[in-house]
Order: C-alpha cells, then sequence, then structure tokens
C-alpha cells in the first residue's frame, strides 16, 4: 500500500501547479523531492534547470551517516572524505570546488577554523545546490552549496529512542518526540536530543557531543505561521589531526611505511573544545492568493579553544619537524533574509516571481599562534611525546574580523502550456570586510559589489523527460588573510550547464543527466610551503549522471558516475579531485516468509586516482574502491535493530595527497536498536 501511494503522488506532483507546492518548504513523497532549496520557493527537482540532488531522513538513517560529510557518498559531483575522518571537520568538494554550508536556507559561517557542525540526528534532509549559487544566496564559493534541513514539529504526535554502540568505543543516544501541544494542532512541539561519544581514527583522539535542539510551531491564524528553531550543541576532545607527509605514505622509506593510525600531534596537549548555539525563526504569511511573505532570522554563536600539533616536513630520515595552531575565540553572527513570492496564472503560463533582500552579519574575536617550530621532531615511525613548550601568552596576537553583506535579488519563474519552464534572476551584493590585528595595530579593509546573473530554460516532456540549460554565478569575498597578513582578493565563479532528468510517470524515481564547465577566477592553492596562495584562475569540466528509484516494489536503487577534469591556470590537473568518481547502493526488504522484516542493504564506492601538485613530479594518488554494508530487522511492534559497517574490508589507502597526504578512513561498525511510538 506504501508502495502504491507513493507511486500515486509521484506522477501527481510533476504535473502540480507551483502554488500549490510552495506551501510546504521541503516535500518528499517516494524519491520525488520537492524543496525550496534549488529557488527559495518549493519546486519539484525534476523540473526545475538547476542541478540540485537530496538525501532525505530515511537514507541518513538507513546508512547511519554519523558526519555530514557521509552524506552525499553516493550522490554524483560531491567529493567527501579525501582528509580522512576529521571530528571537527566537515569537508566537501562540489564538482571539484570548495562549497558553502546552510542550515535552514540561512549560512553557517566557517572561518578558519571556527566551523560549525551540523548534527545529522537532529536533520530532516540534506541538499547539495551544485554549482555558482550567489543569485539567491549571496556570497559563495564556486562548488554551491550544503543546505541541512533541520527536523521540524510535526501534526502527527511521534516519537523514537536510539540506542548504539560501535566499534573506536561509539556509544549513542537519541531521542526525539513532537506532536500537538494540548488537543489543537495550532501549536506543535519537536525535541532532539543526543549524547554520543568516539575515539577517532587516530590513536588518542575522541570527542564528545551533548545536543539539544527544541522547536515550536505556531498558526496564529490561517494566513500565519511563525516556527522557532533553537539547537545548542557541545563537543569536547582531542582532534584529529591527519596530516602526514608524502614521505611514509605514498613514498617509500627504509622503515617501511607509517601505520595509519598513528598520530604525530600531542594528544595530551592538543585538545578541541567548542559550544555552539543558534535561537531564530521562520515566518509565513499570505497576504492573499498571490502574495505572500517569508522571513528567515537566525543569530547565533561559537566558542573555541583549539590546540592542534601536526608534522611540517621530514627533519631526517625518521623524524619531522612540526607546526602548531592555536586558536581561543568565539564568532558570531546575524543572518536574515525577507522575500514576497507572487505566483499568478493565465490561461497559458504559471509566473512566480521573488523578491528578496537578506543581510549577513558576521564577527570574530580571538586570541591565535601558529608557532614553528613546535618542540622537538617527532619520529615518524615511534613517536614519543610531551617535548614541547606550551604556547605562552607573548606567543598570542589577538585578532578581529568583522564582514557584513547585503543583498537584493530578483528571480522571475514562468511556466508556458506545462511544457516549457523560463527562468531568470539577479543579484546585487555589497559586502565589507575588516580583518584586524589588534596585537600589532594593523587592519586590512575590503569593500566589494556584485551583480550575479542566472537563468536557465527547461522543457517539460510527455515522457517525462525533461531537458534543460542554465547559467549561473557567484563571489566569494574572503574574510582570512594570507601569509602576509593580508585579505585575499574576492573568488569569482561562472557556470554553463546542459542536461536532462527523467522521472516517467509511474515510476518511483528519478535520473539526471548534466554536462557542466565551471571557471573561477582568483583562485586558492597550496604553495609548496604549505600555505595557501592566490593564482589565476581554476576550470572544472564534467559529466554526472545520478538516478534513485525502485526496480520493483521491495529493490531499490541509487547510482552515481561523476567524471571532473579539474584544471589549474598552467593547465596542470587539480590536486585531490578525482577524474571518475562512482557508486552504487542497493537496498531490498523482505516483505513476506522468514525474513519477513528483514532489511538488506550494501553499496560499493570507487574514487578514482588524484594528483598532488605541491611537489615536482605531480604525484599520482592511487584509486580505491570501498565496500559499505547494514542489515537491519523490525522484530517487534515499533521496534527495530540495525547494523552499518563502513569500508566493510578495513581496507588501507591514502585517500589524497596536497602537500600533506590523508590516509581514509578505517572499517566502522555500528549497531543500533530503536524504537518509535
Amino acid at each position: 500500500m506504501r508502495r502504491s501511494l507513493s507511486l500515486s503522488l509521484g506522477g501527481v506532483l510533476s504535473i502540480a501547479p507551483l502554488a500549490v507546492l510552495a506551501q510546504e518548504e521541503v516535500v518528499d513523497t517516494g524519491t520525488t523531492v520537492v524543496t525550496a532549496t534549488a529557488l527559495k520557493v518549493a519546486t519539484p527537482l525534476v523540473e526545475t534547470p538547476r542541478p540540485v540532488s537530496s538525501v532525505d531522513r530515511e537514507e541518513l538513517e538507513t546508512r547511519n551517516v554519523q558526519q555530514l560529510d557521509e552524506t552525499f557518498r553516493y550522490r554524483a559531483g560531491v567529493l567527501s572524505g579525501h582528509f580522512g575522518s576529521d571530528n571537527n571537520t566537515d569537508w566537501f568538494k562540489v564538482r571539484g570546488f570548495d562549497q558553502s554550508t546552510y542550515q535552514d536556507g540561512l549560512r553557517i559561517y566557517r572561518e578558519g577554523f571556527y566551523q560549525w557542525l551540523p548534527e545529522p540526528y537532529g536533520l530532516e534532509r540534506v541538499d547539495v545546490f551544485k554549482g555558482p549559487s550567489s543569485i539567491l544566496y549571496g556570497e559563495a564559493p564556486p562548488g554551491g552549496l550544503i543546505n541541512a534541513v533541520s527536523k521540524r514539529p510535526t501534526e502527527m504526535p511521534q516519537g523514537e529512542v536510539n540506542l548504539q554502540l560501535g566499534n573506536r568505543n561509539h556509544r549513542q543516544v537519541g531521542i526525539d518526540t513532537s506532536g500537538p501541544v494540548g488537543e489543537s494542532d495550532d501549536v506543535r512541539y519537536r525535541l532532539v536530543g543526543l549524547y554520543k561519544e568516539r575515539d577517532g581514527d587516530l590513536d588518542a583522539t575522541d570527542n564528545e557531543r551533548y545536543y539539544f535542539a527544541p522547536s515550536l510551531a505556531v498558526d496564529f491564524s490561517d494566513d500565519t505561521t511563525v516556527t522557532f528553531l533553537a539547537s545548542v550543541q557541545k563537543d569536547d576532545g582531542v582532534p584529529v589531526n591527519a596530516f602526514k607527509l608524502p614521505y611514509g605514505t605514498v613514498e617509500n622509506t627504509p622503515f617501511g611505511r607509517v601505520d595509519p593510525q598513528t598520530n604525530f600531534s600531542e594528544p595530551g596537549y592538543d585538545k578541541d573544545e567548542r559550544t555552539q548555539w543558534a535561537l531564530g525563526y521562520e515566518l509565513r504569511h499570505s497576504l492573499n492568493d498571490t502574495w505572500r511573505f517569508e522571513q528567515d532570522l537566525r543569530y547565533s554563536e561559537l566558542d573555541l579553544e583549539l590546540r592542534s600539533t601536526y608534522a611540517f616536513f621530514m627533519a631526517d630520515e625518521r623524524e619531522a619537524a612540526r607546526g602548531h595552531v592555536y586558536r581561543d575565540g568565539s564568532i558570531d553572527s546575524w543572518t536574515v533574509d525577507n522575500r514576497m513570492v507572487g505566483t499568478w496564472y493565465t490561461d497559458r503560463t504559471e509566473n512566480t516571481l521573488l523578491l528578496g533582500a537578506d543581510y549577513q552579519n558576521l564577527g570574530v574575536s580571538g586570541q591565535e599562534a601558529d608557532p614553528f617550530p613546535f618542540g622537538d621532531p617527532i619520529d615518524i615511525f615511534d613517536p614519543t611525546y610531551g617535548n614541547f613548550t606550551p604556547v605562552g601568552a607573548d606567543d598570542l596576537l589577538t585578532r578581529e574580523i568583522d564582514k557584513e553583506q547585503t543583498g537584493l535579488y530578483a528571480q522571475n519563474q514562468l511556466r508556458i502550456d506545462d511544457r516549457w519552464v523560463l527562468l531568470g534572476g539577479v543579484r546585487y551584493d555589497q559586502a565589507e570586510t575588516e580583518n584586524s590585528n589588534l596585537t600589532a595595530g594593523t587592519t586590512q579593509r575590503s569593500d566589494d559589489d556584485q551583480v550575479s546573473w542566472s537563468g536557465g530554460a527547461m522543457y517539460l516532456g510527455e515522457n517525462g523527460v525533461n531537458p534543460y540549460i542554465s547559467y549561473t554565478e557567484s563571489f566569494d569575498p574572503l574574510g582570512r588573510v594570507d601569509s602576509d597578513g593580508e585579505l585575499y582578493d574576492p573568488r569569482e565563479g561562472r557556470q554553463w550547464e546542459a542536461g536532462v532528468k527523467v522521472a516517467p510517470f509511474g515510476w518511483d524515481g528519478y535520473v539526471t543527466a548534466a554536462l557542466f564547465d565551471l571557471e573561477e577566477s582568483n583562485t586558492l592553492v597550496n604553495s609548496p610551503a604549505g600555505f595557501q596562495v592566490q593564482e589565476g584562475e581554476r576550470t572544472s569540466q564534467g559529466f554526472e549522471l545520478e538516478g534513485v528509484g525502485y526496480l520493483t516494489d521491495d529493490l531499490k536503487v541509487t547510482a552515481a558516475y561523476t567524471y571532473t577534469d579539474s584544471r589549474l591556470e598552467d593547465d596542470d590537473r587539480a590536486p585531490l579531485i578525482p577524474r571518475h568518481q562512482a557508486s552504487t547502493w542497493l537496498d531490498y526488504a523482505f516483505t513476506g516468509g522468514a525474513l519477513n522484516g528483514v532489511t538488506l542493504g550494501g553499496g560499493v564506492r570507487y574514487v578514482g586516482s588524484t594528483v598532488d601538485t605541491s611537489v615536482a613530479d605531480n604525484t599520482e594518488v592511487d584509486s580505491y574502491t570501498l565496500v559499505d554494508a547494514m542489515v537491519g530487522y523490525e522484530f517487534a511492534d515499533g521496534w527495530e535493530a540495525q547494523v552499518n559497517v563502513n569500508n566493510l574490508t578495513d581496507k588501507e589507502y591514502v585517500a589524497s595527497c596536497e602537500y600533506w597526504c590523508y590516509y581514509g578512513e578505517s572499517r566502522s561498525v555500528i549497531g543500533s536498536v530503536k524504537y518509535n511510538w
């Protein structure tokens, strides 16, 4: 019955008027996804000439996603895991470039080492917008953006308790309850809480997390709803500093290879303590049958104390000289986005006009130090710790970064005869950045104005085959400074794309294919000295193929292939980015017989070879293939058990090199028991 209903709704949604769909921020019926990430107006993804992929709550749970950067392992165009398993940063590359991260459509600031980390247990879904996205979101790198969508209050009472145990001393308990407050559903709540701890993938590293996210939705009238969203998260641990040198990883030595779990930092001294909290709301108000007003607002703070030691270069055949990163400060931000959305019809057309104004304000304040050398050199094959002098007050400088951005944007989507979708948009941004070294009494300031354009066209075929073409732009004023203490110039991106989205009526699934040509100017690359420098242009051209759907009522397949040719200005291949990536995941749910209630899942991930351009001979890093698996069992009413294994064969591999080299994550085994009501 569930599958039949999903098939029917999937067909209806593919032709439903956008005005109806816009009443919901996010809708998911089977694999036909409706989301506001692409256009800030809820739209079926198969009917927009913009490249967006989505992973819903069901898939997050099936694969037991523990970190945000595990989300898109089985989607096209996204690279993750290239720096191994990091317990204090989520690492993505989208179409060969960096990306920005948003939560609930508002930017999450990540300046330097001040990294806001969304907790996957508190998310309903995660979307990725591929390519330049400044037309709606302002400053952003050309790779695109990740939008994490928080869990919301529900009209129906529901809840769960989730218990997990796993290797590396993984322990987790999660609670999620939601429903109306009282007898009426005009006021609805949701409470999500979690505690988890786990050792890192390096010796003597770990992390402990507390997370709590209450939310409340209030219908003040038939026309006005406000949803209040809050969260607080505290992390305490020893950072996984995965920086290793080519010597002993991709290069042979007289002493063999360095063990992947070897830690070159100072476990008794290094620490990563962070507390992040946020409070905001989403207002939706219908003015009449044509116009509605929407406002999203959030204030957030992050307090950080970070001490992290790393190997810098080999001092001799066995020992490496080390550096250190010290940060003790906080980051706070205000973000607000105001939108007027109008939708009107003629006999042949449907027109949706979006007019918006947003404002972003960021403040970073703290003490920092980057001493080198830090302590005595360390034996990379048999490390001993404690031979260092702690960072003292005289080593610290005080820095403040203030960043403001104001944007005005307009977007129009015209639908003609239920066959053509024409999309056009323009945005003006004014961004100011001020970076002050209070210890030295110096300040760098930049003022940047930018106009961004976007356009696209799609033909909606009767058979569900929808070809499209699009153009998008981005700009990204950087709040950090180079090795000389000077602000970087803004990065700018431009992309052309042509593709097709296929969602035949009567099939619960979709297939997308896209060709893209993406270019960034003022790009950042790592110098041979290990510092980021700004050099010329960087290009990325490629092809993506992605599909999600049910082959039978019980068998679901998720498959993706990515070809990316990413190059620097001198035509060298860009580091870290593989030319080829491919993945396939299968889920099979038994619905009868002795195995009734059992679900089996498994996937294969292939990542092609990469190059390290920071060395003279452009060292090549070998490709790798990983296998993941899961088994689940509904053994009683409301009760489920599940075991997930990532890197099933415990393959040892180097994920990438760019001056430093990074081993990929070792085998992960997590068992869970969940009770739903």
